[in-house]
Parts: structure tokens; sequence; C-alpha cells
């Protein structure tokens, strides 16, 4: 009883709170997250879907200017981090930093996709037809090797990064995405 009433409780402030902030906010995004809302499959319910949807649209605007692209992007990001047992928004920092939400992106050294997936994986899992550059398929490998490496380095997630990353032993990467984390997706 005190559950539902405090729940109910908190229903009303949040739905006065985004009714204030809907009136200010672009049209076009509240049509892309009531589309994204719907078709959100990794979350527990529709009221966590749009909450998380509405705080993460706003700083990956800067990135993705489109709202629908935007909603597709974050509705693929909470699924494969949500299937990998990750956190989305650390995800998004590790995305944030290795290509800046850039699905075509490719590194000097080959790494490919937002995640900047190195080719040679596709090979190590017998898979070499795989388009690293697709972004669901980008997200699948990136999010997996990244729990990968979060087991290996037993939850330190410094380490963990290094190794993402392929710097083990240096922290200039992992400062980077944890800042990113910490500032603009937590």
């Amino acid at each position: 009883m005190i559950r539902t009433t405090l729940a109910t409780l908190l229903l009303c402030l949040f739905s006065t709170t985004v009714s204030a902030q809907v009136k200010m906010v672009d049209p076009e995004v509240l049509e892309a997250l009531k589309t994204a809302v719907t078709e959100a499959d990794s979350f527990v319910d529709r009221f966590d879907a749009e909450v998380w949807l509405m705080a993460k649209s706003q700083p990956l605007a800067r990135y993705i200017k489109d709202p629908q692209q935007r909603m597709h992007v974050l509705k693929a990001i909470h699924r494969e981090a949500t299937r990998a047992g990750l956190q989305p928004e650390i995800v998004l920092a590790v995305i944030q930093i290795e290509s800046a939400f850039d699905p075509y992106a490719v590194s000097r050294v080959g790494a490919q996709g937002m995640m900047q997936v190195m080719p040679f994986w596709k090979n190590e899992i017998g898979r070499p037809d795989d388009n690293l550059i697709n972004m669901d398929t980008n997200l699948r490998y990136g999010c997996t090797i990244l729990k990968h490496y979060i087991q290996k380095a037993k939850g330190n997630m410094a380490n963990a990064l290094a190794y993402y990353n392929g710097s083990y032993g240096r922290h200039t990467y992992s400062s980077k995405v944890l800042d990113a984390w910490a500032e603009r997706w937590r």
C-alpha cells in the first residue's frame, strides 16, 4: 500500500515536471521518444524507457542531431548493453570517446564502427563476413568484448577499459571514458 502510494506520488511529481519540460522540448524529439518507447524491448516497463530515453537524448543531441536516429541509437545501445550485462551509460561513454557516435568511424589501426571493434575478432569467432560498420553488429561485439574485460579485470573499470582499448598499463584512455561517464552519461 505504502509502496503503491509512493509510486503514485512519484509518478505525479514526474508527470508534472515532465509536462513543464515537454513544452520546451522539440516536437520531433517527443515524436521520436513516443515511437522509441513503444518499441523499447530491453526496458522493464514503459516508465523506465521514457525516463532513460529522455535523460540520454539531450546529451546525445550534441552528436546525433536527428531525434528519430538518436532514439534508434539509444534503444540499440540499451538493448545490447543490457544483453551483455553492462550499464548502458558506460557504453555511451565508451562510444563517445571511441568514435563520437560515428557508425562509420575507422581508426588508423583499423578499428571499426561506434565501439571501434578490431576486425580480427570476426575471424576469432569464425564469422569473417560480419559487418562491423553495422551498428547492431558493432554494439553486440563491443558490448560483449567490454563485458569480458570487466570480468577479466575483476570489476576494476579502469583496467577493463585499458584492456578494451589495448592500452593496459596506462590509464589515459580509461580516464577519458570514466570522465565522460561521470560528466555526461551517469
